[in-house]
């Protein structure tokens, strides 16, 4: 079993910046993929960028890439989620989770293990 606890939510207006933090507890972090997720009001879940289990690999959705940064301290057991140049459409509940396939290229909710509680970021326009 793995816990994990996101902070680092809030409101910020377009054009800012948010610093999303995972905190991971239970069994050996470093044997885990992790990913950002983020569902909308209304809208379904999906997937914002995942990072391999060493860290030296990272996948992003189109809509965030090159203004999203995923990265992870494996002596920390802490996974984060750098987000620069906020739109009003980044508003969502951001979640982390955790993917027993180390190799971090899974994109889909349902290939992920275990997830936290989630954190609500919205962007003002």
């Amino acid at each position: 079993q793995v816990q994990l606890v996101e902070s680092g939510g809030g409101l910020v207006q377009a054009g800012g910046s948010l610093r999303l933090s995972c905190a991971a507890s239970g069994r050996t972090f470093s044997n885990y993929a992790m990913g950002w997720f983020r569902q909308p009001p209304g809208e379904e879940r999906e997937f914002v960028a995942a990072i391999n289990w060493s860290g030296y690999r990272t996948y992003y959705a189109d809509s965030v890439k090159g203004r999203f940064t995923i990265s992870r301290d494996n002596t920390k057991n802490t996974v984060t989620l750098q987000m620069n140049s906020l739109k009003p459409e980044d508003t969502a509940i951001y979640y982390c989770a955790a993917d027993q396939l180390m190799a971090g290229y899974n994109r889909r909710p349902d290939e992920y293990d275990y997830w936290g509680q989630g954190t609500q970021v919205t962007v003002s326009s």
